[in-house]
């Protein structure tokens, strides 16, 4: 088990129903890692979860928190391509109902990590995937850009 404070709401609203509870971590489980958060990225789909207007209704108390750099502390069975002391980007990938990065520390799906580009700064990297993915999502996905 691992201490953390962790940005939760208990109830829906605006920034002030936010509050740090002191929260017990259990250890990762399979494909998940615990990750040392250095830095988070804001995002209007966190807002909205908030104040219960995003695609999931928030099971509370909730978490928040799609992106984050930091390091890897501890790791889960099943994970082999992550290691302790890895520098590591999330990306929303995952229900904030099952995680959230607005963290000291945070448990973490691997399928939500990539390891950090070494030439950008933590918080270049905890800011870049959600407009990444929502760019990609909107020319290459849905209005089907392609070369030429």
């Amino acid at each position: 088990m691992s201490m953390s404070k962790v940005a939760r709401f208990h109830q829906m609203g605006g920034p002030e129903v936010l509050q740090l509870d002191e929260m017990d971590l259990a250890a990762p489980q399979a494909d998940e890692v615990l990750v040392k958060v250095n830095t988070i990225g804001l995002n209007r789909a966190e807002v909205m979860f908030r104040n219960g207007q995003y695609l999931e209704t928030p099971q509370l108390p909730a978490r928040l928190g799609y992106e984050a750099s930091g390091i890897i502390e501890q790791v889960g069975p099943n994970v082999s391509q992550f290691s302790i002391g890895d520098k590591v980007n999330v990306i929303p990938a995952f229900s904030m109902n099952q995680y959230g990065t607005y963290a000291e520390k945070a448990l973490l799906p691997i399928h939500a990590l990539v390891r950090q580009p070494a030439n950008i700064s933590d918080e270049e990297a905890a800011a870049v995937w959600m407009q990444y993915l929502t760019a990609w999502g909107a020319l290459i996905d849905i209005g089907q850009l392609t070369e030429g």
